[in-house]
């Protein structure tokens, strides 16, 4: 076959072109560096600054026995999803389940889906019990075991469904356009991105939570005036129901357009005094103002474009078919193919997320000081949440790089000092002989 008329080529160039725009928009609108350097140097991270030992000592006595847990389950779903993938076993799984029903496409898509989804998600469910009472010795955890595995029943209900929607579509385009699929399934997984956040906080989110207005009063005022204090457009700040779960403090923003909303735990409402959560809620609007979220997602849909090329240009070729048993990629028994090819895309690009996202959260930080003025407020924030959430104040470089989403709560005091620094306001002092408040 000439190389002309090679159908890999175009979905290569595709991919390459795709890829190189991926990572320029990256570079150029992650905001790595979030504050300037001021007179007299960076505050340097110093955990020892304003945590005291007994707190650093607890802390570290718990991660020791959680990182194995998270970042074993992590290992073990990814392995088992490629040994499904990368031998004959998961396709001969598909078409085993699907038997019983006639052995047809749809039954092996269906059954085959619900199969490939449940075995790696089974293999990890051992670890996902080991962390589950590691959170529940430490006082993290407060759901039952029954609500446990409510939840865990929810997830993979959940995980199953968008798994089969988005294998049906691209089933469908594999059988509809078989040399060229990867363009409309580029296009589709794009939109496939945008729609889901725009549905998740409408659809998933309420699955594990009800939410309801920050209740009248002084709180719910001051909110909503230093969002218009902030050129912020927020009808609504909302509460999700976390304490009949654990005991976490959090917040976050999720959705775009008529489907964004701030939310705050209940146990954040609850544990921290009001000028501490209106640092969070400060820190949630520059999320907003920044439209992180919205950039966020068109991140992710040039992302999954880019994805579903190099999907293509895996599962068409003939040493990975041979090696899963496959001899027509638009047969629905190659989906555990489809389904390692994709666990080893998102694996591989997960560290890149993650180090974007702690840049746009220190970004975030220094938005809610330029808004509050109070680096005070929010270093005592910081400790008071990394004491309730246990949060590691010095992880393994492991740990940061394969799952850290935010700053350490070291880095991110640090951090508010320096903005203390270059804006002439007076350092906080040093907290670790300070007693955490725990309400």
């Amino acid at each position: 076959m000439s190389q002309k008329s090679d159908p890999r080529r175009p979905a290569l160039i595709a991919f390459v072109v795709l890829l190189v725009a991926l990572l320029a928009v990256i570079v150029t609108t992650t905001p790595w560096e979030t504050l300037p350097e001021p007179p007299g140097g960076r505050v340097p991270v110093d955990a020892t600054r304003d945590y005291a030992p007994a707190d650093i000592a607890l802390e570290d006595r718990y991660h020791r026995w959680l990182w194995p847990a998270v970042l074993g389950g992590t290992f073990v779903t990814l392995l088992v999803t490629v040994v499904l993938g990368l031998t004959a076993i998961g396709t001969r799984i598909a078409r085993a389940v699907a038997r019983p029903f006639g052995g047809g496409a749809v039954a092996t898509l269906v059954l085959g889906t619900l199969a490939a989804v449940a075995i790696p998600f089974v293999a990890a469910l051992p670890l996902s019990i080991w962390r589950e009472n590691i959170q529940r010795d430490y006082g993290l955890i407060v759901r039952g075991w029954g609500d446990y595995a409510l939840d865990t029943a929810k997830s993979y209900g959940l995980l199953a469904a968008m798994t089969l929607i988005g294998l049906s579509v691209l089933y469908v385009l594999m059988r509809r356009f078989p040399r060229r699929w990867w363009a409309p399934g580029a296009a589709g997984g794009a939109v496939l991105v945008v729609a889901s956040s725009f549905v998740y906080p409408l659809v998933v989110e309420p699955a594990f939570h009800d939410f309801s207005s920050l209740p009248a009063g002084d709180l719910r005022s001051s909110v909503l005036a230093m969002a218009a204090q902030d050129g912020v457009e927020v009808d609504d700040v909302l509460v999700a129901d976390e304490s009949k779960r654990s005991t976490r403090l959090n917040a976050y923003v999720s959705g775009i357009g008529s489907s964004r909303r701030v939310v705050l735990y209940d146990t954040t409402v609850d544990k921290l005094p009001p000028a501490e959560i209106r640092q969070i809620v400060a820190h949630e609007f520059g999320h907003v103002k920044d439209n992180d979220v919205l950039d966020g997602t068109l991140v992710g849909a040039l992302g999954a474009a880019t994805g579903v090329c190099a999907l293509y240009l895996a599962v068409s070729s003939p040493w990975l078919r041979r090696r899963a048993g496959v001899d027509d990629p638009a047969d629905p028994a190659s989906l555990a193919l489809v389904l390692a090819v994709v666990a080893v895309v998102v694996a591989v690009s997960t560290p890149v997320g993650l180090a974007v996202s702690r840049k746009v959260e220190a970004r975030a930080d220094v938005h809610a000081l330029n808004l509050t003025r109070d680096p005070a407020t929010l270093i005592a924030m910081q400790r008071r949440l990394s004491a309730a959430n246990l949060g590691d104040v010095d992880p393994p470089w492991i740990v940061t790089f394969l799952r850290s989403t935010h700053p350490t709560g070291p880095t991110r005091i640090a951090n508010a000092r320096t903005w203390a620094r270059l804006h002439g306001v007076p350092e906080p002092p040093d907290q670790a002989d300070v007693p955490i408040p725990r309400r």
